[in-house]
């Protein structure tokens, strides 16, 4: 007798059928699914296209409108030329508005949302919708608030009899800081989307939109808290007196270049008035009643900073300056200062590019293209007394200054300068340090502040003080190459290396600017320079090695503000160079460090390569 077979069972026939039936349904339904899954990758694909073509233009608008909301270099600026910058200005922010808006509205949708979030495949295209999404905030909500704060702001000001208007003034901070939330709030979204996917344009696009953002976040901000402080600090409740100082960078500081002229500047009610013009001799002989600390009496008692006017600002850290200074003029006069401000030539070419050339009392032009080298250089080919040299560099400060307070006056013209000034102050080209310490707090973290950070993130910073008492350091070149290398369980190895370049003919520099105060006991050419060059390490850094020119090097070490500090007492002889090497071992770390640029006639030539990714070594 026959067994039965299994696919005899009525039951698993009527099993095998309806799985027969369903499987010849199942059949257009995959392909349907396959036909949706192609449509919509094709749709997400040519959506994607368009919106980064939108963003393209967007950024292209983002840069014609830095452009035109920066003045130009060129002497004052009309009031036309104010009203065609500011139509530009409101054009390409309208423009750049509506491209970012179509790139996010591109972006959004069912297949975007569905697409973006599968994984690895899907990261790409979430970059992207986060990048149009940011890009789309900073345009449509950012962008129009700032430059229509702007806009009033330069509009009052070109409106007024004489003064500032200071309550206009504090009106644009609520908006500004609102701008800089907003900002920050970009960025941090942009930080979090994938670094990494396996599409490289759209993770260039990422890290592009990031170098901007990292570049508007502190400007914005700084706008923020400029509109928040100056009202108090123009007097708006009482007048301020700052004790104004002129660098001389021909002779290199920690700060710039050796205090030289001052002045007393007076802000009553956005008003400014300057008086008590003199020169860096007058302040010699002040005692200052300061303590700057052990740390800072470790570093500059040898060169008694304190008490030794030329080496008050051997420091980077503008405020220990600012506060000796202020000091100095209190044992001086018996004024006691609300702060103090410090600018250099540079700055001052800058402000005269928007004010227009001032003229000194004996008929010398002083203007944007010649401040700098009249100096810092012509001055001492032209003037071989010290004496008259000096006279006639406080005529030249006082031209200049007369010649910004009368444009700040002048309703055409204060527009312009004002924002010339806030490219200085943002550029750190122009310190200011308040006595007040609710201003100081904010001020010290920003350029304007010129302080030497006090914090663990990487940090490169090479600083030259002339020990020669020349005025040479007009023609030094300096280069700085920052290269990180393997991590290691001690940290990460760093190496530095830093070339100081001395550019100054051998033969025909007037004896003022060759002749050596410092009297070594080695024999010197005309034209050779003997320079202090101090590195600052990032907090926590250990040095391994030291060379200069190859060969092991003796130096000083020390501390400042948590920073290891490695210093050289190097000559630089006329034409010659010397390379200076430090092997260092820092802190893990996967950022680039913060470059510190010591203002010098010339800049500093900064290279700091990326640091490879130290986790999981």
């Amino acid at each position: 007798m026959d067994r039965p077979r299994l696919s005899d069972s009525p039951v698993l026939s009527s099993f095998t059928s309806l799985v027969r039936r369903h499987r010849r349904r199942a059949k257009p339904l995959m392909w349907a699914a396959a036909g949706l899954l192609l449509a919509g990758s094709g749709w997400v694909l040519v959506t994607g296209l368009y919106a980064r073509s939108e963003l393209l233009a967007a950024q292209e608008d983002l840069e014609t409108l830095r452009n035109t909301m920066t003045v130009s270099r060129s002497p004052v600026s009309t009031a036309r030329d104010a009203t065609t910058r500011g139509s530009r200005t409101e054009a390409a922010a309208r423009s750049a508005a509506a491209h970012a808006d179509r790139a996010h509205r591109l972006t959004t949708g069912p297949a975007w949302s569905v697409t973006a979030y599968l994984p690895t495949l899907g990261e790409p295209l979430k970059t992207v919708r986060g990048t149009a999404k940011a890009v789309d905030r900073l345009t449509g909500e950012v962008l129009p608030s700032v430059v229509r704060s702007a806009g009033d702001l330069t509009d009052e000001a070109g409106a007024g009899d004489g003064h500032l208007n200071l309550s206009e003034l504090r009106r644009a901070a609520e908006t500004l800081e609102q701008a800089s939330r907003q900002v920050a709030a970009a960025r941090t979204e942009t930080l979090e989307l994938p670094r990494r996917t396996w599409l490289p344009a759209v993770d260039r696009a990422r890290t592009q939109l990031l170098e901007k953002l990292d570049r508007m976040a502190p400007t914005v901000e700084d706008a923020a808290t400029g509109a928040r402080l100056l009202p108090a600090m123009l007097g708006e409740h009482g007048p301020r007196r700052y004790f104004l100082v002129f660098q001389n960078p021909a002779e290199a500081r920690g700060t710039g270049g050796m205090p030289g002229a001052h002045a007393m500047l007076t802000a009553d009610k956005g008003t400014l008035t300057l008086t008590d013009f003199g020169h860096d001799a007058e302040m010699m002989t002040a005692r200052p009643k300061v303590d700057l600390g052990d740390e800072f009496t470790a570093m500059y008692k040898r060169s008694d900073s304190v008490n030794t006017w030329p080496n008050s600002n051997m420091s980077p850290h503008f405020p220990y300056a600012a506060r000796i200074w202020s000091a100095a003029w209190l044992d001086k006069s018996g004024e006691r200062v609300d702060g103090v401000v410090s600018l250099d030539p540079s700055a001052l070419a800058r402000l005269l590019a928007a004010s227009g050339p001032a003229l000194t009392s004996d008929g010398t032009v002083v203007a944007a293209d010649n401040v700098v080298d009249l100096s810092e250089r012509t001055n001492y080919m032209t003037y071989r007394d010290p004496h008259e040299r000096k006279a006639f560099l406080l005529n030249v400060a006082r031209a200049a200054a007369g010649r910004l307070l009368a444009a700040a006056e002048d309703p055409q013209q204060r527009p312009a300068l004002l924002l010339g000034l806030y490219e200085v102050l943002s550029k750190g080209q122009m310190n200011v340090w308040s006595a007040h310490r609710n201003e100081q707090r904010e001020l010290a973290p920003r350029p304007v502040g010129g302080s030497l950070p006090h914090s663990p993130t990487p940090y490169a910073g090479l600083v030259v003080n002339n020990a020669a008492g020349t005025k040479l350091d007009y023609y030094l070149d300096r280069t700085l190459d920052w290269h990180p290398g393997r991590c290691t369980a001690a940290g990460r190895e760093v190496t530095v290396k830093a070339v100081l370049a001395n550019r100054a003919p051998s033969s025909g520099l007037p004896t003022y600017v060759t002749e050596r105060m410092d009297k070594p006991p080695y024999a010197t050419h005309e034209g050779d320079n003997r320079l202090l060059v101090s590195y600052y390490a990032t907090v926590g850094a250990d040095l391994i090695k030291a060379t200069v020119d190859g060969r092991k090097a003796l130096m000083s070490p020390g501390i400042e503000r948590g920073h290891p500090v490695y210093t050289f007492d190097i000559e630089v002889p006329a034409g010659g160079s010397r390379t200076v090497m430090l092997h260092l071992l820092e802190p893990p770390a996967d950022d680039a460090p913060t470059v510190l640029h010591q203002r010098l006639p010339r800049p500093l030539r900064a290279t700091a390569h990326p640091p490879p990714d130290c986790h999981g070594d």
